[in-house]
């Protein structure tokens, strides 16, 4: 038995299939590709891989993991190789490393994510400010709240989203404002895009269609360090 994590970026139409399915297209690849995973014992055997942090259907990433064990050792560059050979259009992979930590899992390990986002509005045209002085003025806000749906109740409540924000840098492309930022994300405290995204179009007065705005997650960030 051993355990890899395997690295791959989700683009184009690819980005809108969901978390389910994508753990489902997964399995039948490592089946194709004559790689044995490891199941969990009991009534409903498993197979033993889940996510670093499961992506928003229709966000694209350039840093998705996929944490898996195996049956019987490999080595990582050829696990790699077996998957590439059958990997569709929109999903190409990029690494494949064994992981040899005990303990928690990278999904346990979480702790902030980087994204780019696209916004479809220029910052200069309407505020006359450049991109650093609309973001320090984001920024010097003392609050920065936001409407969020209650799990349970499905009531919306206001939150408070600043301490969740990490880094946060906002650039002029054209007509449009690319906004570079690092959120918490994980189990302790996790900050979605989305709200992000209402924060900074209602603090800019845009009332923009959402399919008009892109969202790409650039790295997953873990307490011990992990990257590949």
């Amino acid at each position: 038995m051993a355990k890899y994590v395997l690295k791959f970026s989700k683009e184009n139409y690819f980005k809108y299939t969901s978390h389910l399915d994508l753990l489902r297209f997964f399995k039948r690849s490592f089946k194709r590709a004559g790689i044995k995973l490891n199941y969990s014992q009991g009534f409903n055997p498993h197979p033993k891989m889940g996510f670093a942090q499961p992506l928003s259907l229709g966000y694209s990433s350039i840093y998705e993991l996929l944490e898996f064990e195996v049956s019987e050792k490999m080595s990582a560059d050829d696990v790699m190789n077996r998957l590439k050979m059958i990997m569709p259009e929109g999903l190409k992979i990029l690494g494949c490393v064994e992981y040899g930590e005990e303990g928690r899992s990278l999904a346990a390990l979480t702790v902030a994510a980087e994204y780019i986002v696209d916004l479809p509005f220029g910052l200069k045209a309407f505020s006359g400010k450049d991109c650093q002085e609309a973001c320090c003025d984001f920024l010097s806000q003392e609050h920065i709240f936001v409407k969020k749906k209650q799990k349970k109740s499905k009531e919306l409540v206001e939150v408070d989203i600043k301490n969740k924000i990490k880094e946060i840098t906002f650039a002029s492309a054209g007509e449009r404002t690319i906004v570079h930022t690092v959120l918490d994300a994980g189990s302790e405290s996790n900050l979605s895009p989305e709200l992000l995204i209402e924060a900074i179009t209602a603090f800019f007065k845009q009332d923009v269609p959402r399919y008009d705005i892109e969202v790409m997650r650039k790295k997953i960030i873990f307490s011990n360090n992990f990257t590949i």
